[in-house]
């Protein structure tokens, strides 16, 4: 009796299980090497957007200046350490002398570390390298992109919402690139209360660098101030 061939599909899925074990180890190793690698860096901002973006386009000098300014403030700068958005943030706190960080993502078309980066950590899981992103930052600044930003913001104000995170500044760059969903969840999210009032008030919208530094300015300013009232 001829025996029945196993498909390839169905092999290569029982590898996969048995794989589970030995990659806790590697979850673990990303979570050590992350947590030793920037337990010393001290206050800093995590900067997301695309890397699509073109060296030449306005969000690129703007993200740039972003950074400048933030070093200016005492923080460093943590991106993705791609192109695009990120590239241009890393570019400017090194310029300024700053703590440029990236934290890389192993991808499927390798995306490979952008050249502005003086402190690299490679990351093969995205939920190990989103801890990072939140864990060592005071606030977010949420530049233009796609679905990988779109994650990264929502993730930020849900883990505040929930109260899984202490509340931080949570900056949404160009108003006018963000007004059709800001505006979708004021009229429709907010309307059939699957949200309420005060969760619209998690995040803001900036318009230029100085802005950005101003709103993170005021808000530890104004939490320095009711901690010494308490």
């Amino acid at each position: 009796m001829k025996k029945k061939k196993i498909p390839i599909d169905e092999l290569k899925a029982e590898d996969f299980k048995l794989e589970d074990p030995w990659r806790v180890f590697r979850i673990m190793g990303e979570f050590v090497e992350g947590f030793h690698e920037l337990s010393s860096v001290g206050p800093a901002v995590s900067i997301f957007g695309s890397a699509r973006t073109k060296r030449t386009n306005k969000w690129f000098h703007e993200a740039e200046q972003t950074a400048q300014l933030l070093v200016k403030e005492g923080f460093a700068v943590i991106t993705g350490g791609g192109p695009g958005e990120m590239e241009a943030a890393n570019k400017g706190a090194l310029a300024a002398k700053g703590e440029s960080i990236g934290l890389n993502i192993y991808l499927p078309f390798e995306q490979k570390p952008n050249p502005y980066i003086n402190h690299l950590i490679n990351f093969h899981y995205f939920f190990c390298r989103k801890v990072m992103f939140v864990k060592y930052a005071k606030a977010f600044v949420i530049f233009p992109g796609g679905y990988g930003t779109l994650d990264e913001f929502f993730e930020s104000i849900t883990l505040i919402q929930t109260k899984r995170i202490e509340k931080f500044p949570v900056i949404l760059f160009d108003s006018k690139y963000w007004k059709g969903m800001v505006d979708w969840l004021q009229s429709t999210v907010l309307k059939e209360k699957n949200i309420d009032g005060n969760d619209l008030k998690i995040f803001q919208t900036a318009d230029t660098p100085q802005d950005v530094v101003e709103a993170i300015r005021h808000f530890y300013t104004k939490k320095k101030n009711n901690d010494t009232k308490a």
